[in-house]
């Protein structure tokens, strides 16, 4: 079973990854003038719309939450490289620079998920999408305290393992959604 989530990671991310590429194509590195606290806000903009749609059960915006949830990952992705570049970098750098950034934080995080999954014997196929999206907004509530505390903490993990948490529960949600059929 392993296997098969990690093989279903691995499409999330390549369809994740796709989106990035063609962003960054179009937009450049724009995003590199947020801090890592701006992202964790676009973060959670995209996890309370989709908490917004699952409790009213409709929305007004055709924008599917797949495509949110999808979101998450890349910012997420985003905010990682920020806090590891750390301003050392300029603020347009080129996509074949940033592909082996994307591709080396989603290879630690896929390498988290399966640790973890094996700890936890998968209980997440058995968890409903509405709770893992509150578990990503606890995640990101979480990060604002890190963050508002300059990064210190007294026993908690830091900012990057919060922002590998809510790629992976960001990652179970697509799949148990459908994602990895649709694409």
């Amino acid at each position: 079973m392993e296997e098969k989530t990690v093989g279903e990671y691995t499409e999330v991310i390549k369809a994740c990854k796709d989106i990035f590429e063609k962003k960054t194509k179009d937009y450049g590195t724009a995003w590199r003038i947020l801090r890592a606290s701006s992202l964790t806000d676009q973060i959670f903009i995209k996890a309370k719309r989709i908490r917004s749609i699952q409790e009213k059960g409709e929305q007004k915006i055709q924008e599917d939450i797949a495509g949110e949830f999808v979101a998450i990952i890349n910012y997420c992705i985003m905010a990682i490289m920020q806090v590891r570049m750390n301003g050392n970098e300029g603020m347009e750098i080129p996509y074949d620079k940033l592909e082996p950034l994307y591709s080396g934080i989603a290879d630690e995080t896929r390498d988290l998920l399966a640790n973890k999954n094996h700890d936890y014997d998968e209980a997440w196929r058995d968890m409903r999408v509405s709770s893992m999206t509150d578990i990503i907004l606890m995640k990101i509530l979480r990060t604002k305290q890190i963050e508002d505390n300059q990064g210190k903490t007294l026993i908690s993990e830091g900012v990057e393992a919060n922002y590998q948490d809510m790629i992976n529960y960001s990652v179970f949600c697509l799949i148990l959604m459908g994602f990895t059929n649709k694409n």
